[in-house]
């Protein structure tokens, strides 16, 4: 995806800073409910080279784009509408108004998180370019609050109302770990990511998605209204505080949308419980069912699954190899994730290939990714 970068290049700039793109294994649109995800920080990411140029611009180009920006460091807050260079602007704009000095500096961007891959490409560019920002100017900021930064630049800068599992990830994932994030605390354990026999695919169904112009801000404001709902008769904080027994004894509080919406998030909650259970005792048959059942409810409750990823999910799970897989990310395009029979992957992805372009017209793309760090940090003058 990225282009070949000629080493002499790299010689003029000072630092290369990488954020990882991540999947989430479960716990999908429960974050912004305050429950626990159970994320992973890819090996795709966003590697920002960057060097001080002694003015009061940032100058950005890319590996992967002809197009060339420049942001003026005192006009950081008018750049949301730029098709290119709006994240890195945002990014910029609220590490200033947290308060860091923001030095002007050039700025060549390097992305192999596939775009509309529902992979986090987006948060990895805000948590790169915010910790890139800081190295040149030689100040610093915890991972956890450089997470919480980049989640600010992406609800008000980018107009995705997020919760915090992208950034967190991306800034604060470890090499061959899952995450189990508690959303409501960000308090965070570290789980070995080992499937024994099986392997991790990751398939992109390649239709296009837009996450400010998909339906996610609508799931956002339809949580919100259940929880604001469920609040009068529940003395709870967030919809992940929710019991199952109490969401049935109060439903009729609710409408049909509403109560499908609330019983994903809860039962949704309660997988990630089973899921980190079944990965500590190498049980990866029971998280493959989990993975399954995350998918129905995400399509059936929760509406964001859609043709193209309920197509790709039923030709993965036909793979007599495969023992589950779901739809990642916000939905309405992307990818899946998919637990395989490690000596077959080639076997399988021909199988998919096949069956899901024969469905849909659409050819499958598959990255080879492992669990990486989140940030990583490298001087080039040394």
């Amino acid at each position: 995806m990225s282009h070949v970068i000629n080493a002499d290049i790299l010689k003029n700039y000072s630092f290369a800073v990488s954020a990882a793109g991540r999947i989430n294994i479960i716990g999908e649109h429960i974050d912004y409910c305050g429950g626990k995800v159970f994320p992973a920080a890819l090996s795709l990411k966003n590697t920002i080279y960057i060097r001080p140029n002694a003015t009061n611009q940032i100058n950005l180009c890319w590996t992967t784009l002809d197009e060339k920006v420049t942001l003026d460091i005192d006009k950081l807050d008018s750049y949301k509408n730029f098709k290119y260079g709006n994240y890195q602007a945002g990014a910029a704009y609220y590490l200033q108004k947290a308060g860091y000095k923001v030095l002007g500096c050039d700025i060549l961007s390097d992305c192999t998180v596939p775009f509309g891959s529902g992979l986090s490409s987006s948060a990895a560019i805000e948590v790169s370019t915010i910790k890139a920002l800081l190295e040149i100017s030689g100040q610093s900021m915890p991972d956890k609050d450089i997470a919480l930064l980049a989640q600010k630049t992406e609800i008000n800068y980018a107009g995705v109302n997020c919760g915090i599992m992208d950034q967190f990830a991306s800034s604060c994932g470890k090499k061959d770990m899952a995450m189990v994030l508690d959303c409501k605390t960000l308090d965070c354990e570290y789980v070995p990511f080992v499937l024994g026999d099986y392997a991790l695919a990751i398939v992109n169904c390649n239709k296009p998605h837009n996450l400010v112009e998909s339906k996610y801000n609508e799931r956002r404001s339809e949580t919100d209204a259940a929880l604001a709902i469920l609040k009068t008769a529940l003395d709870i904080d967030c919809l992940a505080d929710l019991r199952p027994d109490d969401l049935e004894k109060h439903k009729n509080l609710l409408n049909e949308r509403l109560y499908k919406r609330v019983k994903h998030v809860v039962e949704e909650c309660e997988r990630v419980n089973l899921a980190k259970k079944a990965l500590i005792c190498g049980d990866i048959i029971q998280l493959g069912q989990l993975l399954n059942q995350s998918h129905h409810s995400l399509d059936k409750l929760y509406d964001v699954a859609g043709f193209e990823l309920n197509a790709l999910q039923a030709v993965l799970t036909s793979f007599n190899g495969c023992i589950g897989a779901r739809m990642v990310g916000g939905g309405f395009g992307g990818c899946c994730i998919a637990l395989v029979e490690g000596d077959r992957l080639n076997e399988f992805k021909k199988f998919v290939a096949d069956g899901y372009t024969k469905i849909t017209n659409y050819a499958p793309s598959f990255y080879d990714a492992t669990i990486a760090d989140g940030i990583v940090v490298q001087n080039l003058n040394n």
